[in-house]
Order: structure tokens, then C-alpha cells, then sequence
């Protein structure tokens, strides 16, 4: 059962002793989709912060794909 005393699943964890039981709040209005590109900075400084606030790490609008973005070009050496 969830505890709502909770804020993260660190704190159930330290609590429990395991995460098993921990529900992420997804309700809540601070709870954003984001356009940050997978592996890129900005994701996962995003992916941290949900954690720490206790959202579930995958938004349903989160960015899925690619499109739209371009990358640096290296020279090869």
C-alpha cells in the first residue's frame, strides 16, 4: 500500500528498506513532459529532479524520438 508520508523512493527505501511499495505521484501539476532529447544533459538533470520530487521518471509526452534536432559535426582526425 502506498504511504502518502513519503516524498521519494529514497525515503521508502531508507524507510522499508526496499522500494517495492512506492507510488510515484504523477498528479501532480509540477509534473511536466519535456522535449530534452534521451541521453542528452538536460534529460537527465530532468529524469534526477523527478526523482528527488517524487514523479515517475517517464512522462506520456515526454520527447520519443529524434526529429527536428541536429548535432555537431566533428571532423574526423
Amino acid at each position: 500500500m502506498a504511504d502518502p508520508t513519503l516524498g521519494n523512493v529514497f525515503e521508502a527505501i531508507l524507510k522499508y528498506g526496499h522500494d517495492e511499495d512506492f507510488v510515484p505521484r504523477a498528479q501532480d501539476q509540477e509534473f511536466q513532459p519535456t522535449a530534452a532529447p534521451a541521453g542528452s544533459q538536460e534529460k537527465l538533470e530532468i529524469l534526477a529532479e523527478r526523482v528527488r520530487q517524487g514523479f515517475p521518471l517517464w512522462h506520456a509526452a515526454d520527447r520519443v524520438d529524434y526529429s527536428g534536432l541536429t548535432g555537431a559535426v566533428r571532423p574526423r582526425d
